[in-house]
């Protein structure tokens, strides 16, 4: 995910792409990569709690990275994005898929 050149560009272009690509609510598939930290892994899972989010971890090669991926249901195109940014503002060094 591209957001850093301009986050509120990249923003609008998902939000069009999910609405023109899904039935909303729909199931989405969040999927980040965090430092191998257990801290850092609890912080998403605290973010997606009591969402029914089944929420799959896989460590890198060599240790150092944690895949994180959430599967949930969404009400719309504005809580998939909502859920974007609060993870990228709560959660030092993640990077968004």
């Amino acid at each position: 995910m591209e957001a850093s050149k301009n986050p509120e560009e990249f923003y609008k272009k998902l939000k069009s792409q999910l609405l023109d690509t899904a039935m909303w609510p729909s199931e989405y598939l969040y999927k980040f990569i965090v430092p191998t930290r257990k801290e850092k892994i609890e912080q998403i899972q605290d973010i997606f709690d009591n969402m029914g989010a089944v929420i799959n971890t896989r460590k890198s090669k060599n240790g150092n990275y944690t895949s994180v991926s959430v599967n949930v249901r969404m009400k719309n195109p504005d809580a998939v994005i909502a859920k974007y940014k609060k993870v990228g503002e709560e959660v030092e060094g993640v990077i968004s898929l």
